[in-house]
């Protein structure tokens, strides 16, 4: 069952990576990161390591979209450009990146640690409760302000 989980969801993260360097829209891209991200997230449970698949939802698939969505918006929406504009060093690129995973991965140790929410709950209360909140608020009002601000340079009709 675990086999037949990954394989769909290693499909589903192939085929939204091939969506976002493929498509020629960037809503359509901005989907297929969407895909590629929760199914990344997919992963991460099979993992057994459910902080980290909520952090990739919470902060990659829920935050940087939302951000991606929003630069869509500005920019004007369905801004199109060339496909495959260069595909030459995107293959080498590519290659090289596979031959040194392929060289690398053997020499890993076969078990993995198996995670838990242990670890989860102590990170959560000192950042939520005890050492790092006046960081993590002001880290807030800090991304709400750039937001505001590019929100009034994007108006059309903005006072000079």
């Amino acid at each position: 069952m675990r086999d037949a989980a990954f394989w769909i969801l290693a499909l589903i993260l192939l085929a939204g990576a091939l969506v976002v360097v493929s498509a020629r829209s960037l809503v359509r891209a901005a989907f297929g990161l969407t895909a590629a991200l929760t199914a990344t997230a997919g992963l991460y449970l099979l993992l057994t390591a459910p902080l980290l698949a909520a952090v990739q939802i919470l902060l990659y698939t829920g935050g940087v979209l939302t951000l991606v969505v929003f630069a869509i918006v500005v920019v004007g929406g369905e801004a199109t450009g060339g496909k495959f504009r260069k595909p030459f060093p995107a293959a080498v690129a590519a290659v090289a990146v596979f031959a040194t995973l392929a060289r690398v991965i053997p020499s890993l140790p076969a078990g993995a640690p198996r995670g838990g929410l242990d670890a989860g709950a102590a990170i959560g209360a000192s950042l939520f409760f005890r050492d790092y909140v006046l960081p993590f608020e002001l880290l807030s009002v800090l991304l709400l302000s750039a937001v505001l601000g590019a929100l009034l340079l994007a108006r059309k009709d903005r006072p000079e």
